[in-house]
């Protein structure tokens, strides 16, 4: 057997609660395959995601399922405008009597967070993330204290043009794997919804089907998974379009304000990866690169002035650039 083929079968022997989770989930959220799938990236590769969406589209129901199919730690945050940072991370307790300080741990010390409507909050509270998104770790006074692992946020997010959000720093969008956009469901799925949810007291009930330690092997094995070097090429040319699209030919000059940092590469080829997994692949095809593409890149792909005045999007952009380079 070549190296590829013992990587697929040990992919399709440690995936196997892939289906079972997808399947649980599915007792509660109608359809959404492509939100999940999301979700399940984020999982197997260790980055947080951030899920936008109008109201009553199922992220949060979504979110909190998948959390109670996996057997651990799980908090809700709800984001408000009067949020602050210690209502996270924690702080420092004075005990009179002792004269001592004593710390007191926020609601970030769990395994997945659900940081909900993320976006109602102010630029301190977002600011008070970064070190724990990024270092999985949070410093409460003079100490630094290590999260749990797996440390995963899971944010939602209502589009910026409704009242009372903020607009996410792009050093936090940046810290967000993907950006996954919620759309609503089909006719059929509409219906199906209807008959779950149709009554005050819906039942909403899930199991456990999958321990941290399932997840963390499966990391191990997704870090294994082929990526050829043209593959990685190709990953690479599609993030340098968005910095320099002329040196590719591609007609978006004075459109694009900050391209894609490094930092999208590494994840582009990291949900590459997982896709393969969750296919039960043990290699990333160029497809799986152009399936992740736009959630790696909408967020990290900052449009002009004159763009935006012309109603081109981020998403408009990484098209047009996957459309013009030649895939291998």
């Amino acid at each position: 057997m070549s190296t590829t083929q013992e990587l697929t079968q040990q992919v399709k022997e440690h995936s196997h609660w892939i289906a079972p989770l997808q399947n649980e989930i599915a007792r509660v959220v109608v359809g959404q395959k492509y939100l999940i799938e999301g979700l399940l990236t984020g999982l197997l590769t260790n980055g947080h995601v951030l899920l936008e969406g109008v109201p009553g589209l199922a992220k949060t129901l979504t979110v909190k399922t998948l959390s109670c199919c996996i057997a651990t730690g799980f908090q809700r945050i709800q984001f408000t405008p009067d949020l602050l940072p210690a209502d996270l991370i924690g702080t420092l307790i004075y005990n009179p009597r002792s004269g001592e300080f004593t710390t007191k741990r926020g609601p970030l010390f769990s395994n997945l967070i659900l940081a909900d409507e993320i976006n109602r909050a102010p630029a301190k509270v977002q600011s008070a993330l970064l070190e724990a998104m990024q270092e999985r770790q949070v410093t409460i006074g003079d100490q630094t204290y290590k999260l749990a692992d797996p440390f995963l946020v899971l944010a939602t997010q209502n589009p910026l043009e409704q009242e009372g959000t903020y607009q996410l720093p792009e050093a936090q969008l940046d810290r967000f794997m993907l950006k996954l956009h919620v759309g609503y469901p089909s006719k059929s799925e509409e219906r199906a919804i209807l008959d779950l949810m149709g009554t005050s007291t819906p039942k909403l009930n899930v199991s456990a089907v999958i321990e941290p330690a399932d997840i963390l092997k499966a990391r191990a094995l997704v870090n294994e998974i082929y990526v050829d070097d043209r593959v990685k090429d190709y990953i690479v040319d599609v993030v340098f379009a968005t910095r320099e699209p002329a040196s590719y030919k591609l007609k978006l000059d004075g459109m694009i304000r900050y391209g894609a940092s490094p930092r999208a590469t590494i994840a582009l080829t990291l949900a590459a990866r997982a896709r393969a997994f969750i296919a039960g692949r043990g290699y990333v095809t160029p497809q799986d690169v152009k399936n992740v593409g736009p959630d790696v890149l909408r967020h990290r792909v900052m449009v002009s002035y004159e763009a935006e005045a012309e109603e081109v999007t981020s998403e408009s952009i990484i098209e047009r650039i996957f459309a013009g380079l030649p895939v291998p």
